[in-house]
């Protein structure tokens, strides 16, 4: 099955991420339908769109926005499924829904898009415990590559730009590649901050 314009894609697992195995027992984490940070964000490509798709290919797992396979409530408190919903096993995906794919292991940025892994506040005074507006660039795309950045670098993004996945049990930011605003290189001091629930 392919599409002129969407992705068509099949959740990895289940719709939603709520439970987490601890040794041989399973600890549901959350039973509130309408809480997007459960909604699964991984999902395998059964047909790309017809039109660019930025490399992507059947048979890619893709990270994909929270409201994919989310369920949540109208206003009249009936269930329903989000607007990608073709069947349970199948979903219509627009592109700019998309941020990265891994083929052969590897998660790798689409055009547009990075994910940075936020740093741990070095100062002493500070309730936060991570480094506001700064990370370590853990997936970029093609456009920041040909601006000289790399895997690595500790860089710096406008403030509200950040949105919060877990990845492969790492918590990274996804920024659109115009937020970013400084590459500081590596200072080669800086802990990456990878809080224990992820």
């Amino acid at each position: 099955m392919r599409s002129v314009f969407d992705f068509v894609l099949k959740p990895k697992g289940s719709r939603s991420s709520n439970k987490k195995s601890i040794g041989e027992k399973e600890l549901i984490l959350n039973t509130d339908l309408q809480d997007h940070r459960y909604v699964n964000r991984v999902g395998t490509v059964i047909g790309a769109p017809l039109r660019d798709c930025g490399g992507v290919e059947p048979g890619d797992d893709v990270i994909v926005h929270h409201n994919v396979f989310r369920r949540f409530y109208d206003v009249r408190g009936n269930e329903k499924n989000s607007r990608s919903y073709f069947d349970e096993d199948t979903y219509f995906c627009k592109p700019d829904q998309v941020y990265a794919y891994r083929r052969s292991g590897d998660w790798m940025a689409l055009h547009g898009y990075c994910f940075v892994k936020p740093v741990e506040s070095e100062d002493k005074w500070s309730l936060d415990k991570e480094k506001p507006h700064t990370g370590v660039l853990k997936m970029l795309g093609d456009d920041l590559q040909t601006q000289g950045l790399q895997q690595g670098d500790i860089v710096g993004f406008t403030p509200r730009s950040e949105y919060e996945f877990v990845i492969d049990g790492e918590r990274l930011y996804r920024v659109l590649s115009d937020a970013i605003t400084i590459n500081y290189g590596h200072e080669g001091n800086e802990k990456e901050y990878n809080p224990s629930w992820s």
